[in-house]
C-alpha cells in the first residue's frame, strides 16, 4: 500500500513524501533511491514529514518513495553497557564492535495509564541541597535549571553517580545531546574511573551533528531505558541537554517550513516534550528516574522552550549565576528549588517541619538583606540577628565538594544521608551552631565534621 510515494519536497534534512493510501505511522523507515527517509511528522492522513537520515545528496523532488518494511532502531540490552553509541547503533568509543545486541524501536506509544506505577518512596542523592529542599522520588524526574556555566553537567554527574553506587539491581542510560564531544568524553573517563560505567549506556549526539540526530538521539536513549526497564531494572535516565532536544525540534521545524510561534520555537513544542517525557514512566517491570539538565537561554526562566519542561518534573533545581558569583557550591538557588514531594507523608514529620522553617528563616533573611547591605548586621535587632546568621550557616552548609571533581579540587567528595542533613539543619535552626561562621559551616559534610 505504500508503494506509490513520491517526494514533493526536500529542504535540507526534512523531506515531504506524498502517498495515494494512508496508513502511514511515525517511526516508519522509506527508501528513495539510496535516501532513508524517517516519518516524523504526519501532515494529514497521506502526506508526512520525513527526516532524510542518510543518502540526502541524491534526493530529488518527484522521486519514487517505497516503504522500508521497518521501523527505525536502536542496540539495546547487555551489549550497550559501558558503551557510547550514536543514534545509528555505531560503537563511538573506540572499544570495538557491539556484541550480543539486541535492537528496539526508537518510537514506540506509551505506557496504558493502568500499567503506570507511582512511587512515594524518596531516592537519595547524598548532596544536601537537593536531598533537604528538592528530593528525588524514586521514579520521579527532576530537572536542573541554570545558565551557561554554573555547573549543571557536575551537578547531573554527581547525582549519577551518587545514587547508582546505592542500586544493586540498576541500570543507567545517557543521552548526551547537543552538547560538547568534550564533555562527552571527560564523562565517560569519569565513570570508567568511578567504577559506574559497566551498568551505563550512553548516547551521543553532539552539537556537531544535524539537527535531526540531535533530536532522534534523545528519543533513541530513551527506547533504550524503556528496554531496561521492562527487563526488570530499576533505570536511572540522564539528559544533558533537555534545551537542545527542544533546539533540534525547532530547527527541524523550520526546515519544513512551518509557521514558527510568536517566540521563534516550533509550534508543536508541547508535542515533543510529551513524546518524550510521557515514555519516561514506571511500570510494573521497574522504575525509570529521570534527571534532566536544562540549559537557561540568557538566564531567562521564562523561555518558552523552558516553560515546557516543567509541567513534566517532580522536582525543580534552579542553579543560579548570582550563587555561583558568591562562591557557593553546588550553585542551587535553594528558595527557588522545590518538589511535589515536599509534603508530610513522603518526607516523615522531622524532615518536613524542618524543611518548612528553614524556608521561612531564608525568606525572612532575604527580606532583612537590603538592610543589611545600607547599614550592615550590627544595627538589627537581636532577633533578626538570629534569623539572619543562621540562615547564613544554612546557606554555607548546603555548600559541598563533589566525588566527580575531586582530581579538579583536590578535595575529597563526601556523602551525606538525607536523615543527617535534616538533623544538621535542625541544629542550626535551634541555635546550636551560633558561634560559628559561615566560613567555617562552608564545603564541609556534616556539622560534626568541623
Amino acid at each position: 500500500m505504500f508503494n506509490k510515494g513520491v517526494v514533493r519536497m526536500v529542504s535540507g534534512k526534512v523531506a515531504e513524501v506524498a502517498f495515494e493510501t494512508g496508513g502511514t505511522r511515525v517511526g516508519e523507515l522509506y527508501m528513495a533511491g539510496e535516501a532513508v527517509l524517517y516519518a516524523y511528522r504526519l501532515r494529514d492522513k497521506n502526506r508526512v514529514r520525513c527526516i532524510v537520515l542518510s543518502g540526502q545528496e541524491g534526493l530529488t523532488r518527484g522521486m519514487p518513495v517505497v516503504y522500508a518494511n521497518k521501523k527505525l532502531s536502536i542496540p539495546s540490552g547487555e551489549g550497550v553497557l559501558g558503551r557510547v553509541i550514536n543514534l545509528h547503533g555505531k560503537p563511538v568509543d573506540g572499544l570495538g564492535e557491539l556484541v550480543h545486541i539486541k535492537e528496539v524501536e526508537v518510537v514506540r506509544d506509551a505506557p496504558d495509564i493502568d500499567e503506570i506505577v507511582v512511587s512515594r518512596e524518596v531516592w537519595e542523592t547524598g548532596i544536601k541541597a537537593v536531598d533537604f529542599f528538592a528530593p528525588l522520588v524514586k521514579g520521579g524526574r527532576m530537572g536542573l535549571f541554570g545558565g551557561a556555566g554554573v555547573g549543571k553537567t557536575i551537578l547531573l554527574t554527581e547525582i549519577m553517580h551518587n545514587v547508582f553506587m546505592q542500586s544493586k539491581n540498576g541500570r543507567a542510560v545517557f543521552a548526551g545531546v547537543g552538547e560538547r564531544t568534550r564533555e562527552g568524553r571527560e564523562l565517560f573517563e569519569v565513570l570508567r574511573e568511578k567504577k559506574v560505567l559497566k551498568n551505563t549506556s550512553l548516547v551521543y549526539g553532539s552539537m556537531g551533528e544535524d539537527p535531526a540526530v540531535r533530536w532522534l538521539t534523545a528519543i533513541g536513549a530513551v527506547a533504550i531505558a524503556e528496554d531496561m526497564r521492562d527487563s526488570g531494572h530499576n533505570t536511572l535516565f540522564f539528559i544533558d541537554n533537555m534545551f537542545r532536544y527542544a533546539q533540534a525540534g525547532s530547527e527541524l521545524s523550520q526546515m519544513s517550513e512551518n509557521m514558527m510561534s510568536e517566540d521563534g520555537y516550533q509550534p508543536n513544542l508541547n508535542e515533543d516534550m510529551a513524546l518524550l517525557h510521557e515514555r519516561l514512566v514506571s511500570t510494573k517491570s521497574g522504575f525509570i528516574s529521570a534527571i534532566e539538565a536544562i540549559y537557561v537561554p540568557a538566564d531567562d526562566l521564562t523561555d518558552q522552550a523552558v516553560l515546557a519542561v516543567y509541567p513534566y518534573l517532580n522536582s525543580v533545581l534552579t542553579l543560579s549565576r548570582e550563587v555561583y558569583q558568591e562562591g557557593r557550591f553546588p550553585a542551587i538557588d535553594i528558595l527557588s528549588s522545590s518538589a511535589s514531594s515536599t509534603n508530610l507523608e513522603i518526607l516523615g514529620e522531622k524532615h518536613y517541619k524542618t524543611l518548612i522553617e528553614a524556608q521561612q528563616i531564608l525568606s525572612k533573611a532575604k527580606e532583612l538583606s537590603r538592610m543589611v547591605a545600607l547599614v550592615g548586621e550590627s544595627e538589627l535587632s537581636s532577633e533578626n540577628k538570629d534569623v539572619y546568621h543562621r540562615a547564613e550557616l544554612i546557606k554555607a552548609y548546603m555548600t559541598q565538594p563533589f566525588s566527580s571533581v575531586e582530581d579538579q579540587t583536590g578535595i575529597k567528595g563526601v556523602y551525606v544521608t538525607r536523615e543527617q542533613t535534616v538533623t544538621d539543619v535542625e541544629a542550626i535552626l535551634k541555635g546550636k551552631y551560633d558561634t560559628k561562621t559561615p566560613r567555617e559551616l562552608s564545603m564541609i559534610g556534616t556539622c560534626g565534621s568541623r
